[in-house]
């Protein structure tokens, strides 16, 4: 049974080398990327409940027992996350295929896609270091392409940057796995954090930690944001709101995986810088987010505040707010999907990209005006919607941290999300129509669909926070203790092989 850990990554990576021979078929692409990404999104939760039920699961390829072979392990944390990027995935390709064009389909876009989720959800799922660095780089490679897919100026401008950037990161990456390996002689996560336990965290291995921090923090857009606003605004809406949904968060799950498992030793070091990080993070982003004029960089500054805040609930360190930062990373998977899907229509509908230039829009299409009022209450944490519960408990583990001054920058940040994405929704829905009769575009019925359905899940986990919570809280136990990670991968019993 312990097979079905694996299909998440080996569907879309199968699809996608089928997609290849497909490109002169739009339809039967569409229809197949979505089939094998509703596939993934029931399988992923299916594994939840298994893991649920069952506790940890893991999968020895090659029969070769850790921490000798690559494995693949479940938590609750791990699949949570594949779980809300299947799900993000899903409605993008949906929004995708009224709006992508035939152009990107005959140029691979579905099969970079699914590509890249592949390589998104192998980074949740490994339960080895150097396979997490394979898995970034296959999600990586993919980005690239989407990046630059369609070829115009400014996407080649800002994909050199993004490729440069990430190259060095890597490259950074793959030095730091070479010392810790030469530290500690093995690259299993599980045997790495009882490897640090059993020695103890010496300066080596805390300065190992330090490079996997700035690396993860480059991907993450923690501080080390400069590439993020400019190359995340380039490909089309739909790639944008999958960049903004899975990428950084990939590196946010690789940030709280280090910290709580392998390298938690030393918190009056690496948590502090980490905090330090995070709330430095929120307050550049809030000054990005309140200059810009840009639906879509407004929008870019968002990602890096959301992501300084989740890490306030890594920093301080206590059950609760990492709770607090579970439940807010797959909330806002989900809601930031749904945010640059939204101005992404809105550059549609107007070809403008500034709010100056935008009026009145409300009146032309409300219910999609409503959508996006509703986006921007769950981003802000208005009760009962998606936000409100995973920012109560960072702010209460920040309290019973005594770190009031995280707990200050993270709520006023809110204050500042509300009022840069208040003033889209007052220059661009209200006022003077700027669209005539004539020049209206209808709205395409999939990308609505999209849009109708991501707010509904907005809603949904807001509303069904109390069973969301069950799972966040076993994630959080895990986190929290790591001996029941490490005891589940390390033990003698059996598990199944690939």
């Amino acid at each position: 049974m312990n097979n079905i850990i694996v299909l998440p990554l080996i569907i879309p990576i199968f699809s996608a080398v089928v997609l290849v021979f497909l490109r002169r078929f739009g339809a039967v692409q569409r229809l197949i990327a979505f089939a094998s990404m509703l596939a993934v999104s029931i399988i992923s939760f299916v594994l939840l409940e298994l893991v649920r039920k069952e506790g940890i699961l893991k999968l020895d390829f090659g029969g070769w027992k850790p921490p000798y072979g690559i494995l693949f392990v479940a938590d609750s944390f791990s699949v949570l996350m594949v779980l809300a990027a299947s799900i993000v995935t899903l409605f993008c390709l949906l929004y995708a295929f009224s709006t992508i064009g035939d152009r990107h389909e005959s140029m691979f876009f579905y099969s970079f896609v699914l590509l890249m989720v592949a390589g998104v959800n192998g980074s949740f799922l490994t339960g080895d270091i150097f396979n997490l660095f394979v898995c970034f780089e296959v999600m990586l490679m993919a980005s690239y392409v989407l990046v630059a897919l369609g070829g115009e100026k400014v996407q080649l401008r800002e994909s050199l940057k993004y490729v440069l950037i990430n190259v060095v990161a890597s490259s950074v990456f793959l030095i730091a796995l070479a010392y810790l390996y030469g530290t500690v002689k093995t690259l299993n996560m599980a045997h790495i954090a009882e490897r640090v336990s059993e020695v103890g965290q010496d300066p080596i291995l805390t300065l190992v930690s330090l490079v996997l921090l700035i690396v993860f923090s480059l991907k993450a857009g923690l501080v080390l944001f400069f590439w993020l606003p400019g190359s995340y605004v380039v490909p089309p809406a739909a790639v944008q709101a999958l960049f903004a949904a899975l990428l950084t968060k990939v590196g946010v799950y690789a940030l709280i995986r280090t910290f709580t498992l392998m390298f938690p030793h030393h918190p009056e070091t690496t948590h502090a810088i980490l905090g330090c990080f995070a709330g430095l993070t929120i307050v550049l982003g809030c000054l990005g987010a309140l200059s810009s004029r840009n639906v879509l960089k407004i929008a870019a500054y968002n990602i890096v505040i959301s992501v300084g805040f989740i890490l306030i609930g890594l920093a301080v360190r206590t059950e609760t707010a990492l709770a607090g930062s579970v439940f807010y990373l797959f909330h806002d998977m989900v809601a930031k999907a749904l945010l640059f899907l939204l101005v992404g229509m809105m550059v549609y509908l107007t070809g403008e990209k500034r709010i100056d230039f935008m009026s009145g829009l409300i009146r032309n299409y409300p219910l999609f005006g409503w959508l996006y009022f509703l986006a921007m209450l769950a981003l802000v944490g208005i009760p009962p919607l998606s936000g409100f519960v995973g920012k109560v408990l960072i702010g209460k583990g920040a309290i019973e941290a005594g770190s009031y001054v995280l707990l200050f920058l993270g709520f006023a940040s809110s204050l500042v999300v509300l009022f840069s994405l208040l003033k889209i929704f007052l220059s661009s829905f209200f006022g003077e129509t700027i669209i005539t009769n004539e020049d209206k575009k209808p709205l395409p019925k999939a990308s609505m669909a999209s849009l109708v359905s991501l707010a509904v899940c907005i809603a949904g986990i807001g509303m069904g926070a109390e069973q969301l919570l069950a799972y966040v809280q076993d994630a959080v136990k895990t986190l929290a203790n790591p001996s029941i990670y490490i005891d589940a991968i390390l033990s003698d019993s059996d598990s199944e092989g690939v």
